[in-house]
């Protein structure tokens, strides 16, 4: 749980992400513990949170990374994180990406159709190496999370469907620059339920069977991540439950001796460490609704526009917390989809009050943009003030 300096966030420009190093810490050390537990191997999903400081953090723990664009591999790389621990999955994977991962020698492709694996056959000839490659499929599992972070299905664009495997493995084989060693889940993100887990697990081993018999040595298992946060309770639930997550995958799985199971953790990481900080710019009482109109936009923490997201909010400052109100918390871009909450229940507010955004730690800062010609926020760690 986040202990806020109150007194010192008054003297600093709003807003800004404020980053709990110490919960980070603690979250990282639980995923260790509970990843070695069952010789599990970490890759951190890098596009949750790239702030360099967190990345340090994170580097120190010997995790992989997880990465979906050369942009990302670069901000891995950069950061120290080892090549021979990137995966590197993402549909729409160029040339130059491609070109530049196989020049650094990383880990594994994730690849999502033939025409890319393909691709990766050629380019790895002109430069005379064989590319370590596993198959994203689609296990058709419901993850019962929203449309936009739904990955494993048939609609969805990533991956290969079920139907396509034989096809995919059969040409896999016959190129002499491609090493078929994988296999590659992700069904989607914020999972809160373990039953999608556990299918995963049951198709994942249907799918072992098929590309076994087909003839493909798989040692890479590359079960995605997904694992959820609770956004609504963020301080009584601040570290997801990791043992109980690698726990299905260690009793649901049929692995062989020399199979090695995969993560791609990322929001479960740190989400949860990172708040985003405003200040109450105006109170204003329309005939319907109250508003508090905070300098916090969009721009800054695009999640609850573009997913329907709901974030934990509190007024930290409030004169008497006993008497509270119900507001609509807004920021001032220019749209009507800048709403951080509707109906919240908050202490009686005034301007210059500060406001708390919980859980904004993944898909907060790296989302955030210069729309309206805002200035981007900065970001605070605890130990810098």
């Amino acid at each position: 749980m986040t202990n806020f300096p109150i007194d010192k966030f008054k003297n600093l420009e709003t807003p800004f992400y404020y980053y709990d190093t110490k919960l980070l810490k603690d979250t990282l050390n639980i995923v260790k513990q509970c990843s070695e537990k069952y010789n599990f191997h970490i890759h951190y999903a890098i596009k949750a949170n790239y702030n360099p400081k967190l990345l340090q953090i994170i580097k120190e723990y010997g995790f992989g990374v997880d990465c979906v664009s050369g942009g990302e591999i670069d901000t891995a790389l950069n950061n120290g994180f080892k090549a021979d621990k990137i995966m590197f999955a993402g549909v729409g994977k160029t040339d130059k990406e491609i070109n530049s991962a196989l020049q650094s020698n990383i880990f594994c492709f994730n690849v999502e159709s033939i025409p890319e694996l393909m691709n990766i056959n050629e380019l790895a000839e002109k430069q005379g190496k064989v590319a370590n490659i596993a198959v994203r499929i689609n296990p058709e599992v419901n993850a019962h999370t929203h449309q936009y972070i739904s990955t494993g299905l048939k609609e969805n664009k990533f991956g290969i469907n079920m139907e396509f495997i034989p096809a995919f493995v059969k040409t896999a084989l016959t190129l002499p620059n491609i090493n078929l060693c994988g296999i590659h889940f992700h069904i989607g993100s914020q999972i809160t339920e373990t039953e999608p887990f556990e299918k995963l697990c049951s198709r994942i081993n249907e799918i072992l069977g098929i590309i076994t018999n087909l003839g493909a040595k798989i040692t890479i298992i590359d079960v995605g991540g997904g694992l959820g946060i609770d956004y609504n309770n963020p301080k009584q639930n601040s570290i997801p439950d990791f043992e109980g997550y690698f726990k299905i995958f260690h009793d649901h799985l049929k692995i062989e001796e020399g199979q090695e199971i995969h993560f791609e953790p990322g929001r479960s990481i740190v989400g949860q460490c990172g708040t985003l900080i405003s200040r109450v710019l105006y109170v204003k009482e329309g005939s319907e609704k109250k508003f508090i109109i905070i300098d916090a936009g969009m721009n800054d923490l695009i999640r609850p526009a573009l997913y329907q997201a709901h974030h934990h909010i509190e007024n930290l400052t409030a004169d008497n917390s006993m008497i509270d109100d119900i507001y609509d918390v807004v920021g001032p871009v220019c749209e009507s989809s800048d709403c951080f909450s509707n109906d919240e229940r908050l202490p009686i507010s005034h301007r210059r009050d500060l406001i708390a955004i919980y859980s904004a730690g993944a898909y907060g800062e790296v989302m955030s943009s210069t729309y309206n010609c805002r200035d981007l926020s900065k970001s605070i760690l605890d130990y810098e003030i």
